[in-house]
């Protein structure tokens, strides 16, 4: 079976989803933050899993439920922290971030089949902004997430080649929209109304 890992920040107004501020204030974007990750965890805790691991920037809270094992970011850019995260692992692994509420365990299905790995090395979920919402690998290499550029328009696109370019079989999974932005977090909302999110963002718009 294949390690589900979460890469997240503890959810602490004023470090986490700065770019909500404005309109909502560093509180409010820390709560909807918070009500994201709780949601990425409760997808996960219900997707099948060999095991279940928090890659976390901070210390765990109240929003942590039972059946994940905890380990601390590296420091360094995200892609020295993604590739530190899966060194960290040992066969099938499959990596999601926390800013897509709405994920599902439909959605992270075909990379957790039984057959997800055959005739496949590596799975990319991407993300609308350009990114990727979860990367795969049947056996981790970080040597393939290190040095991909990220937090742009092409890195979703760039660490794919990279992928590629090693001469790995790679699938795609569900495109999705992460939550960077008010406009953003308004759409996650209207495609997931019964998250922890949209209703932390109901209560935001009051």
């Amino acid at each position: 079976m294949t390690t589900l890992l979460v890469i997240a920040k503890e959810p602490l107004p004023g470090r986490v989803k700065t770019r909500l501020t404005p309109p909502y204030s560093p509180q409010e974007a820390a709560a909807l933050a918070e009500a994201a990750l709780a949601d990425t965890l409760d997808a996960v805790l219900r997707a099948p899993a060999r095991r279940r691991v928090l890659v976390l920037e901070g210390a765990p809270g109240p929003w942590l439920p039972a059946g994940f094992d905890v380990v601390p970011q590296v420091p360094g850019g995200l892609d020295e922290r993604l590739a530190a995260a899966f060194a960290g692992c040992d066969g099938p692994s499959l990596l999601v971030g926390m800013d897509t509420p709405q994920l599902t365990p439909a959605l992270l299905a075909p990379a957790l089949a039984a057959d997800a790995w055959r005739h496949c090395d590596a799975y990319v979920g991407p993300a609308a902004d350009g990114g990727f919402w979860a990367l795969g690998f049947a056996e981790p290499d970080p040597e393939l997430v290190r040095g991909v550029p990220m937090s742009t328009p092409t890195t979703g696109a760039v660490q794919r080649r990279r992928l590629t370019d090693a001469g790995l079989r790679v699938r795609d999974l569900a495109p999705l929209r992460d939550v960077d932005t008010a406009a953003d977090a308004a759409e996650v909302a209207a495609l997931a109304p019964g998250t922890r999110f949209a209703r932390a963002l109901a209560v935001a718009v009051r």
